[in-house]
């Protein structure tokens, strides 16, 4: 079964219309680097679109109904975003869900040293990354610093023009020929990936010099303590902007894609949908790349309880009638898929793999080995899904990860399942997935944001 490339059915309309996405996106990327960032950047788009924050809505009293538009965000790293139906909520939920953490380097919470006349920042990876793509590269670090009567300072260094750049360094090559006989796994360890964050001695300064200077920097810029960092949330990632990239600009390069791209057009899809019968729900999360645990995370019960405040903001509220209403609501997990890599071909089964320019990509499960750890999906639910997608003209593929038995993943699919509601992983085709900088189609992102909206607007109506 040959899928169509997207790119060839396209109008000078569609075109405009795919390359004005693609430019948002780009931004939101930009601007979007950290879980927090992305937060701020979805409240500003919910608010702009007529969106209220549900805290307001219930510590005021007020009542919700249909047509209301209402958003909750958790500790300023996961946000939900539901937009009332014209039936009970009993009846379902239409769900997309996405995650906005990436894989990236920490700053530990003791990380400040000197050695060799350099000062260092100790960092913690997070997520699954090739620890040596991540050496010799811009960085840039963001993120939050609190002090101890509450003030928050907010950290951005490395983006502008006149900013800074921060790198890890690696082993001239001259003097690598032990190191390059180790396993990629193990050429750059994990206790390696430290910043190289100063040089200049402060005068008249013998012991540790380097770092007594950053400490009077930290001090003058931001009224910073050492002892600060022990309250900071300090994200290390690629220093830059999201390009277009090719000769014909028809994709996009940058950092943070997965699973950016798909929170990005989930809330465009939301933000777009208007008088649904059903309600819809765009779920931002976080620590999916961490196996989704904490607070903010798709473990934890957060999302439920935002649902039974609207049911109770409804007058309706009852365990039963929350049960109800997760249990016949219906998702997509919006998640990237590999996207076939021809210089890697080994990796992929062709027949069953994600290509560029061929539109939105569904993965009935995922897991690994003999689909270990998935969330696998109803037939009759991808059944319905095929119908309005089809109807509606969005171009769509399906894909599996890779090989059987060369890797796996997971996502949060098999999390919402457990409440019993229909869900499906479909989200766009990556390559270079979780390293530094990654690498999509504009015509991938423009169908999934399309689908993404025919998804919302009439997957009740399936089957």
């Amino acid at each position: 079964m040959e899928r169509k490339n997207a790119w060839k059915g396209y109008t000078k309309k569609e075109v405009k219309e795919l390359n004005k996405l693609n430019k948002e996106y780009r931004t939101f990327l930009d601007e979007g680097k950290t879980e927090r960032e992305c937060v701020k950047q979805a409240v500003r788009m919910a608010e702009s679109a007529g969106y209220k924050n549900l805290a307001d809505i219930v510590a005021s009293g007020k009542t919700l109904k249909a047509g209301d538009k209402v958003y909750a965000v958790g500790m300023k790293k996961m946000i939900a975003l539901f937009q009332i139906g014209k039936k009970p909520l009993e009846d379902g939920m239409a769900i997309l869900g996405a995650h906005i953490d990436s894989p990236r380097l920490d700053i530990k919470q003791n990380p400040l040293y000197e050695e060799g006349g350099f000062a260092y920042l100790d960092t913690h990876y997070y997520g699954g990354i090739k620890k040596y793509q991540w050496v010799t590269l811009p960085l840039a670090i963001h993120g939050v610093v609190v002090k101890k009567d509450g003030t928050v300072v907010e950290v951005n260094i490395g983006e502008e023009e006149t900013d800074p750049v921060f790198c890890v360094t690696d082993l001239l090559i001259h003097l690598a020929g032990e190191r390059m006989e180790k396993k990629a796994n193990k050429v750059i360890e994990g206790e390696e990936l430290d910043i190289l964050f100063a040089s200049m001695p402060l005068k008249d300064e013998e012991k540790d010099a380097v770092k007594r200077s950053v400490l009077q920097i930290l001090k003058e810029k931001y009224e910073m303590e050492e002892e600060d960092f022990l309250s900071a949330e300090l994200e290390v990632v690629p220093a830059g902007k999201a390009r277009e990239a090719g000769i014909d600009a028809s994709m996009i390069i940058g950092y943070g894609q997965d699973d950016r791209v798909c929170a990005f057009t989930s809330l465009k899809a939301m933000l777009e949908v208007e008088n649904t019968e059903h309600t819809t729900c765009c779920l931002l999360v976080d620590k999916e790349e961490v196996g989704s645990v904490g607070a903010t995370g798709m473990q934890s019960r957060t999302f439920e309880n935002n649902v039974a405040e609207i049911l109770n903001a409804m007058g309706v509220y009852s365990e039963l009638t929350l049960r109800r209403c997760l249990s016949n609501s219906k998702m997509l997990s919006s998640d990237v898929s590999a996207a076939f890599d021809p210089t890697f071909k080994a990796a992929y089964e062709p027949n069953n793999a994600a290509y560029f320019g061929k539109g939105m990509v569904f993965n009935k499960f995922t897991g690994s080995r003999g689909k270990s750890g998935s969330n696998d999906a109803n037939a009759e639910y991808i059944s319905g899904i095929r119908k309005i997608l089809d109807d509606r003209k969005v171009v769509y593929q399906t894909a599996e990860l890779g090989k059987v038995d060369i890797g796996g993943g997971g996502t949060i699919a098999y999390i919402l399942a457990l409440y019993g509601m229909e869900v499906i992983d479909c989200g766009v085709p990556v390559l270079n997935m979780h390293a530094p900088w990654e690498v999509v189609s504009k015509a991938d992102v423009y169908e999934t944001m399309k689908g993404y909206v025919v998804f919302l607007e009439d997957i009740f109506g399936a089957n």
